[in-house]
């Protein structure tokens, strides 16, 4: 049996963000029910490559792809957009109670998909989950404040657009607590 690849970083991007902007041409061409079938295909791909060149699917794409087929396939036999839009919701919702519930059991879920890439002392991970939690948290309740409250127009625009950059502005942002709590790794600072 072959080892495991690494995907290439630009790849593993257009894995995650290909689906998002399938669905966002989909729904500019066609409707919300169209863009909803892209999106169902899509995330099925992408986690089709995925498995393909890992061997392996990560939790949260895995999560993702249950959702939009449970969801995307509401929305289509229903009729009924609200499905594939409290989508996010409960995603969200589930991440940050994963999250929060780990914590409670005393496991730190955040510090399993890091481990490998950043070295924190306990009390680091424990905060460091809180903060994503709570990140996670307020992108739920945002989700259901915009389409409960604007057009699909804008609810599509948040999805696509918003999400993102919001995820990645979070993440960067906690980049100064990380720093000031990284464990040095004692060989590279033995050979200084």
């Amino acid at each position: 049996m072959s080892a495991a690849r690494q995907m290439n970083p630009l790849l593993r991007l257009g894995l995650d963000l290909g689906p998002l902007l399938l669905f966002f041409i989909a729904y500019s061409a066609a409707d919300i029910f169209y863009a909803t079938g892209a999106l169902m295909a899509a995330v099925t791909i992408s986690v089709g490559i995925n498995f393909a060149i890992e061997r392996k699917v990560a939790p949260m794409p895995l999560i993702t792809l249950v959702l939009v087929l449970i969801f995307g396939g509401l929305t289509l036999w229903l009729a009924n957009e609200n499905f594939i839009k409290v989508k996010p919701t409960i995603l969200y919702a589930i991440f940050a109670a994963v999250l929060l519930i780990g914590l409670a059991m005393g496991r730190i879920f955040l510090k399993t998909l890091l481990a490998q890439s950043l070295r924190l002392p306990e009390s680091a991970w424990r905060a460091l989950t809180w903060r994503w939690a709570v990140f996670f948290l307020c992108l739920a309740v945002t989700n259901e404040i915009v389409w409960r409250n604007f057009s699909d127009d804008v609810w599509v625009a948040f999805k696509v657009w918003g999400v993102f950059p919001l995820t990645l502005l979070f993440a960067v942002a906690q980049t100064p607590f990380i720093s000031r709590h990284l464990i040095q790794d004692d060989a590279s600072s033995a050979g200084r």
